[in-house]
């Protein structure tokens, strides 16, 4: 199974976007490609059922090339079975944006580009080995839910989409400032690594785990809406148009709660511990929070948005 496909279905499903003109040409390259993507994704479950080792801790499918050598840079690709499902959740979602959006008049060759460009930056960060790559496809997914709601979004739609751009930017500062602590706290036969694989079997001192892992598990917990940092999600959500909604709730938060899993708890477990009691106390808030401030809502978007703050707690 080559997983550069997840990349390069949507990648040749823009630059088939970008010379059509007429509507429907628009939405039958969109409704094609996403198609695709969501074909692959089914494919690649059945291959890794075929594969995997039922309680082994492995990644499969992996490719590895040079990036940028001299910082140890590399395009690393793999997969187990949490980034599968959240491929096939992905290719679930985008598919279903573009049969929701299939009316959309406005912009409609840009809009459906944008929701596709969003996917791809969900693809490239769930299949992603090299911190440094995770990163990169973390904010190839940020602009284009900025652009979604600052154009096709209603209500307060600028407000909500510069609020959106500035919180995710803020945590995205957070996680790189975590990711490069760990970069220079790594030696890898002599050389720093942003490679997860190799990190994750190193021994990274407690003191080093006590500072870096609150940068990457609080900006990644910006994406993910951890309370209180989830003020972003009601305004994101009620202004969004409907495509982006699904988007935010199904996707990008979830891109969240996969880092703050997979990239700061995995990578520096003793520095979870540390902070666990925090974690807990927050996320128990999320929960009720959550909860009642849904209750008291009437409006399906804002319903969706605090529901998906409260199941952000269980996550967590």
């Amino acid at each position: 199974m080559n997983l550069l496909l997840l990349l390069l279905v949507p990648l040749a499903t823009l630059l088939a976007l970008l010379p059509v003109r007429g509507l429907k040409q628009v939405r039958a390259v969109s409704l094609a490609g996403t198609t695709a993507q969501l074909g692959i994704s089914l494919y690649l479950l059945w291959k890794y059922l075929q594969v995997r080792t039922p309680g082994a801790e492995n990644m499969y499918f992996q490719q590895r090339y040079s990036w940028f050598g001299p910082l140890q840079i590399d395009f690393h690709i793999g997969v187990d079975g949490i980034s599968v499902g959240m491929i096939l959740l992905t290719a679930i979602v985008v598919m279903a944006g573009v049969l929701v959006s299939w009316k959309q008049e406005k912009w409609n060759k840009e809009f459906f580009f944008l929701l596709i460009l969003l996917s791809m930056g969900a693809y490239g960060f769930f299949i992603s080995l090299d911190l440094f790559t995770l990163f990169f496809f973390l904010e190839v997914a940020v602009i284009p839910k900025f652009m979604l709601i600052g154009i096709w979004g209603s209500g307060k739609k600028e407000y909500s989409a510069m609020k959106l751009a500035l919180m995710l930017m803020g945590g995205s500062a957070l996680v790189f400032v975590g990711l490069v602590g760990l970069y220079f706290n790594t030696n890898i036969n002599g050389h720093h690594s942003f490679s997860f694989l190799e990190i994750v079997n190193l021994n990274i001192p407690i003191a080093t785990q006590r500072i870096f892992f609150p940068f990457l598990f609080i900006g990644f917990g910006v994406f993910t809406a951890l309370f209180p940092f989830h003020t972003w999600v009601p305004d994101g959500h009620s202004s969004a148009p409907t495509a982006a909604s699904m988007f935010l709730a199904g996707i990008s938060m979830k891109l969240g709660g996969y880092g703050c899993l997979r990239v700061a708890t995995l990578l520096m477990p003793e520095g979870a511990k540390e902070y666990s009691w925090i974690i807990i106390i927050l996320s128990t808030i999320a929960i009720i929070y959550g909860a009642f401030a849904t209750m008291m809502q009437k409006d399906l978007k804002y319903i969706n948005a605090y529901s998906s703050i409260s199941h952000v707690g269980f996550v967590l």
